[in-house]
């Protein structure tokens, strides 16, 4: 077993990264881990940026917060957010990012850029090889509801870990309503798959 990972989840307010990190910390606690959370979500319900620290150690984590260059993985649930976290990543690190745009209005009103698709591979491209661009939302959005797109990212992310599935269903069963279990579960098995025909 590897014996710690450093990561680093960001996206907009409404995206369920905060449930995303909470089911990443279980899920390292039943690996045997010990873990630290550490969130940022200050205007996250007005659609403002949120990001999570979650850092897992087979012995023991001293601080939740992670630094430039030290996260092991990556997962961003917005393009643009991806280019804001990038030097993030430690070189040949993975990250998995969300094919979706959400535009401020900074940019809808005519005053800023939004980046491109291509801009953001070009940015990562100086981290990493290990980009995995994942149509999150549209998977999500195909078995009926886009909110489970944070199952499929965390699906995705799975595939770079020695984590049991069964593990991760169960947390992700144990975190969402019973209503939607199958859902959640058929779209974190949709994101693993997707991740692993990519690599």
């Amino acid at each position: 077993m590897t014996k710690s990972y450093n990561f680093l989840l960001a996206g907009v307010g409404g995206q369920g990264t905060i449930l995303a990190s909470n089911v990443l910390a279980e899920v390292g606690l039943a690996a045997g881990f010990d873990v630290k959370k550490s969130e940022v979500h200050g205007m996250a319900q007005r659609g403002g940026s949120v990001n999570t620290h979650v850092r897992w150690d087979a012995e023991r984590v001293y601080s939740p917060l992670i630094g430039l260059g030290e996260a092991d993985l990556l997962l961003v649930f917005e393009e643009a957010e991806a280019l804001r976290y990038a030097e993030y990543l430690k070189p040949g690190g993975a990250a998995v990012v969300n094919q979706q745009i959400i535009r401020p209005i900074t940019v809808t009103s005519g005053g800023e850029h939004y980046p491109t698709e291509e801009e953001v591979v070009r940015v990562y491209g100086a981290f990493t090889d290990r980009l995995h661009l994942v149509p999150g939302t549209d998977i999500a959005q195909e078995l009926g509801n886009a909110r489970a797109a944070n199952a499929v990212l965390l699906g995705a992310l799975s595939a770079f870990l020695d984590v049991p599935v069964a593990t991760w269903l169960q947390v992700i069963e144990s975190r969402v309503p019973p209503r939607h279990v199958e859902l959640n579960r058929q779209a974190f098995l949709k994101g693993r798959e997707h991740v692993k025909h990519d690599a």
